[in-house]
């Protein structure tokens, strides 16, 4: 792990191994996704409510992004996004039966799948981009 804030790397080192490698996956797709991704800029990385969260702090083109555990749910994590967008709805339109989301609040991961990379990486970049995409209507 190549984490800058040791309150952010203790988090990941206190998830179980399986989930860590899965959160770390979702950690280094967004942060790719951030690279090569014209208008974000420097990722952010903190805690949020305690989880792992991606900001676009320098930028401001982006909502936040968190990934972590799903309560109850001891085989499944999840990427969070801000419940007052309307990024889930976004998802589930584009991506009805490809990926399986908790509300308006998070698409939900299963430990024994993989990661649908290339729509993941699709929703990272509306999610990063949301505040451009907004300020332009």
């Amino acid at each position: 792990m190549d984490l800058q804030n040791p309150m952010v790397a203790e988090v990941y080192f206190n998830y179980p191994v399986a989930i860590r490698e899965k959160l770390l996956q979702l950690r280094a797709l967004v942060l790719l996704v951030a690279r090569q991704t014209e208008g974000v800029g420097r990722i952010e990385e903190g805690l949020r409510w305690g989880e792992p969260s991606f900001l676009t702090t320098e930028s401001k083109s982006g909502s936040t992004i968190r990934v972590h555990t799903v309560k109850n749910h001891p085989n499944q994590y999840a990427m969070y996004f801000n419940c007052k967008t309307d990024l889930i709805n976004r998802f589930h339109q584009k991506y009805p039966t490809k990926l399986k989301f908790s509300g308006n609040r998070a698409i939900l991961f299963e430990l024994d799948e993989e990661i649908p990379l290339e729509i993941v990486k699709e929703c990272i970049t509306e999610a990063l981009t949301y505040n451009l995409k907004k300020s332009k209507k």
